[in-house]
């Protein structure tokens, strides 16, 4: 019920049509481009349009008019400070991941900064190494160069180490995925990320948490376990590392225990006091400290024969070219880390843009990514993308923008030129932990299983397929498997909508599905049906299949039968076995015994056309008692209305297919009624030749009510015998909230009037 001095509204104008809204309304004239003049557009340039390219171009110009030293400088620095000392240690712990001697992840963590301060729109996000993207970029480098066995045979390798190769093969396929992300972004279809759901992404990440956990599981137990890569690599790795188990290094075991512990406890303390706290504690960095002064002062390499970052060459290598060689190996495995690193990236953007209020352009970020990535391989650097726990210490330590970042490769640069040698005794043991422990919000994804499941089950498919794919077939073949479920998931839902049949609000002009609500109010022949998706190719049968079952039957089956019937009674009518009276039925048989039935010789095409009355004296009620034993379906619906409000378009194939429906139905006298129909298919179907001396602009109507009442007065013995609550609502006149509401009897005077049939 309406509360008491709840507003209302109440509106009087006449019943309208498509047709009748558009003559009494004027349109404006709007002149649409064509792709003609779309491209003319984009080539076009002047002054101002080069400023503005420039300036999208190289964002910081943008954000460095409005940079606030006295208030933001401090706090970048603080910032840059921070999370420089984190970048340092997970670009050596995520270099692990990628099969690489530890200290190109300082180059990764170093050359990729620079490039986006000039050219990223984030304020916020720290570029470098991601472990997702190393693990991938691991994966190509242990198929092409294996711990054990010869190396493919790659024109360039001759003369390298297995090292150097490696280093050839990561540096190469991220060069090629620069260039992809490049491309992109130059193109302007940075709108792929969107293919990517939250859902997938989640799954994806979760799958590859896993892969990263049972990557460091041999450093954490000291063992030699060589890289596989490939299908079912998880699954044999496990096995081998379960076959050595025995042979664990309990120093190893000892030390990452000490590590995920102590910065699993030291981390949940910063989380839980992060309001009180003026920077989070740096415990990554004060363990990692420690634990290399204890392995230097105790030797632990040559007593406990633990595993060490070892020498680390001071300055950085001259740039490289890209081996082409590498290129057409890689090009399959180089394309999902391109998506995979700007997908991530862009999210963890667009979350700290909202929380600042500032924009950022998916486009650019392709190009910055981009040229990040060219320039960084060409130092030997690999693909750089944001991890999350580094990009949420820059901005909780107060970084403002990518100053901040700026200063944190400075602090990588240092490292690199001048103390890089104080970290050669740092077991890798500890890198592997610090690996592990970051893993913590990827792998708590997992309790997002129950609540997709509550919510929405074809996401929670999508999820656990893609984080099982992922698991099973590699991370590759998995992002490819949930994308593929992912689109299928979504073709299915438009494909088989929920198309439901509507019925009246009593005493309102609403309508909803009739199956939700009791109140409720359905004249008598008419049926209303919502369609809640594009109709095009793959659901026009479908569409078909619903109408059908709504109306109670098949339109072209009963046209068939009554052509049929009508072919047979003319016949009779010709042969004298049949006399038309004025009787209730309209026929006399005038034989005493059973007419038989005559051979139908009509064709298929003759049958289909509409029924033709022309030699009898009047129409036939189909749905009287007919002669001679003539049985035809019997239909009780005399209208139809289509709610096309949410069909945003049609196809050329729907076009067809619902051209012919509409006339089957007309051909059986079942009146329809479009309402709601976007202004674009409507242009369109005048634009296909859609209308017809059958299929006419007349049966289209503004709204669903417009229909009803035009409905009811054509047809009033539809309503039948109501009570005064079974009413249509029709027409009020808008008054004030404070004014009280008034409405008349029909005959009654005054503008606020409501019409009962």
């Amino acid at each position: 019920m309406m509360r008491t001095g709840a507003r209302q509204y109440v509106v009087a104008r006449p019943l309208y049509s498509e047709d009748s809204f558009n003559e009494k309304h004027n349109k404006v004239y709007r002149h649409r481009k064509t792709m003609l003049d779309h491209v003319r557009q984009y080539f076009s340039c002047d002054a101002k349009r080069a400023k503005n390219a420039a300036l999208s171009l190289l964002p910081v110009i943008g954000w460095m008019k409005i940079y606030k030293v006295k208030e933001w400088l401090l706090s970048d620095v603080v910032s840059g400070i921070s999370t420089g000392l984190v970048a340092v240690l997970q670009g050596l712990a995520y270099c692990l991941l990628a099969s690489l001697p530890p200290w190109y992840g300082l180059f990764a963590a170093f050359f990729p900064v620079v490039i986006y301060f000039f050219l990223g729109t984030s304020r916020h996000i720290s570029v470098g190494p991601f472990p997702v993207l190393c693990l991938m970029i691991g994966s190509v480098v242990t198929r092409l160069v294996p711990d054990e066995g010869p190396a493919a045979n790659i024109t360039g390798f001759e003369g390298l180490t297995r090292d150097e190769q490696r280093v050839l093969v990561a540096s190469s396929i991220t060069f090629l995925a620069g260039i992809m992300q490049l491309a992109m972004g130059l193109l302007q279809v940075g709108f792929v990320v969107m293919y990517l759901s939250d859902t997938l992404v989640s799954g994806f990440t979760t799958a590859a948490a896993i892969h990263i956990l049972v990557s460091q599981l041999k450093f954490v137990l000291g063992l030699q376990v060589p890289g596989l890569s490939g299908p079912l690599s998880l699954i044999y790795t496990l096995e081998i590392i379960f076959n050595q188990i025995t042979s664990s290094n309990v120093c190893d075991v000892v030390i990452s225990l000490v590590i995920m512990v102590m910065v699993f406890i030291v981390k949940e303390l910063n989380d839980r006091f992060k309001s009180k706290l003026p920077v989070p504690i740096p415990i990554e960095v004060i363990m990692t400290v420690i634990a290399c002064g204890v392995s230097y002062a105790f030797d632990f390499k040559t007593r406990y024969g633990i595993e060490v970052v070892g020498q680390i060459p001071k300055g950085y290598e001259p740039p490289v070219a890209p081996n082409l060689h590498i290129f057409q190996e890689t090009a399959v495995e180089a394309f999902p880390m391109a998506i995979v690193g700007f997908a991530v990236a862009f999210s963890v953007a667009k979350v700290y843009s909202i929380k600042h209020d500032y924009t950022i352009d998916g486009n650019q970020e392709l190009i910055a990514f981009g040229v990040s990535n060219i320039f960084g391989a060409s130092f030997k650097a690999f693909a750089a993308s944001t991890a999350l726990s580094r990009s949420a210490v820059q901005e909780s330590t107060g970084g403002k923008t990518q100053v901040a970042g700026l200063l944190s490769a400075i602090i990588v640069m240092i490292v690199t030129l001048a103390v890089g040698f104080l970290l050669e005794p740092l077991p890798k043991s500890v890198l592997a932990a610090v690996v592990i422990i970051n893993l913590k919000g990827m792998l708590m994804q997992f309790g997002e299983i129950p609540y997709l499941w509550r919510r929405d089950k074809p996401d929670c498919v999508v999820w656990v397929v893609t984080c099982i794919a992922a698991i099973l077939l590699g991370l590759d073949l998995g992002l490819g498997v949930g994308l593929g479920v992912e689109l299928i998931s979504v073709v299915l839902r438009v494909q088989f909508p929920r198309c439901s049949l509507l019925a009246n609000i009593r005493g309102t002009d609403i309508y909803k599905d009739r199956k939700d609500y009791t109140s409720i109010y359905e004249p008598e022949g008419v049926k209303i049906l919502r369609m809640p998706s594009p109709i095009f190719f793959a659901n026009m049968d479908f569409f078909r299949n619903k109408l059908v079952e709504a109306l109670g039957f098949n339109p072209l089956r009963v046209l068939k039968k009554r052509n049929k019937a009508l072919n047979r009674i003319k016949k009779l009518l010709k042969k004298g076995d049949l006399q038309w009276t004025a009787s209730q039925t309209g026929f006399l048989n005038t034989t005493n015994g059973y007419v038989k039935e005559p051979e139908d010789d009509s064709g298929t095409e003759e049958l289909e056309q509409p029924v033709d009355y022309r030699e009898l004296p009047a129409r036939i009620d189909w749905n009287a008692r007919l002669p001679a034993n003539i049985v035809v379906p019997p239909v009780d619906v005399h209208s139809l209305v289509l709610d096309f409000a949410a069909v945003s378009f049609l196809d050329i194939t729907a076009l067809k297919g619902l051209k012919t429906l509409l006339k089957e139905l007309i051909r059986v006298e079942v009146e329809v009624y479009i309402v709601a129909c976007d202004q674009y298919i409507l242009e369109k179907l005048h634009s296909c030749c859609f209308f017809d001396d059958e299929v006419q602009p007349s049966m289209f109507f503004l709204t669903l009510h417009d229909a009803m009442l035009h409905i009811l007065e054509k047809h009033p013995e539809a309503t039948g015998k109501r009570s005064a609550d079974d009413k249509i609502l029709t027409t009020v006149t808008v008054h004030n909230p404070s004014s009280s509401l008034r409405i008349k009897d029909k005959n009654g005077p005054g503008p606020a009037a409501e019409t009962k049939f």
